[in-house]
């Protein structure tokens, strides 16, 4: 049986999705961290050997097909929409349409430079895992998604709370990211991007 200790903030998995494991000797939360990690870094290289465009980012398809990649190896549930309620996120019932909407929204806002790259980058990313499309590991996903989209329009990726990895711990860098997303949910996206780069 599958033990879970969840760091501040993270979405907690119902039975039915923990049942999903599918790497059946993991039992401790440590080892799940580990055997994500390592289907991420697989994803990671995958997608860092393809050239994207923008267009091909903003595609529902896409958007789910990364999930699934950095997480086939570990959920049977990887890729596929929450069935249940959160948290954090909108009711499932309208996470096709909510998500629809929000790529056709980034298309138009980098079409015509509604703001500057890394505003809407930033932006999309609040709005993602507001939507909260997966059971788990959303915010990780929606990460690697704004950094493909970064990229493929030639900036460079966003540090992520990086610049304090040698200062404070990774659970008070976690703190200040749960916490720049909770003020963007009110509307002030200052620490989020202060918190990105």
């Amino acid at each position: 049986m599958l033990t879970l200790n969840y760091p501040y903030g993270a979405t907690k998995l119902d039975p039915d999705e923990i049942d999903e494991l599918i790497p059946q000797h993991i039992s401790a939360h440590a080892q799940l961290n580990e055997w994500e990690q390592e289907n991420i870094l697989s994803a990671e290289n995958w997608y860092d050997q393809r050239k994207l465009s923008p267009s091909e980012i903003l595609e529902i398809s896409f958007i789910n097909q990364v999930h699934r990649k950095m997480f086939d190896q570990t959920w049977r549930w990887a890729g596929k929409y929450r069935k249940t309620e959160k948290s954090i996120g909108i009711d499932p019932v309208y996470i096709a349409i909510r998500i629809g909407e929000l790529l056709k929204d980034i298309k138009f806002q980098i079409e015509h430079e509604s703001y500057s790259t890394d505003e809407i980058v930033a932006r999309f990313h609040h709005r993602l895992v507001s939507i909260h499309l997966y059971p788990n590991g959303n915010g990780r996903h929606a990460r690697f998604v704004c950094d493909l989209l970064l990229v493929s329009n030639n900036e460079s990726r966003f540090n992520w709370g990086s610049q304090w990895k040698n200062i404070i711990s990774l659970q008070e860098i976690r703190k200040k990211y749960i916490n720049a997303l909770r003020a963007a949910d009110k509307g002030d996206y200052k620490p989020l991007f202060s918190f990105v780069r």
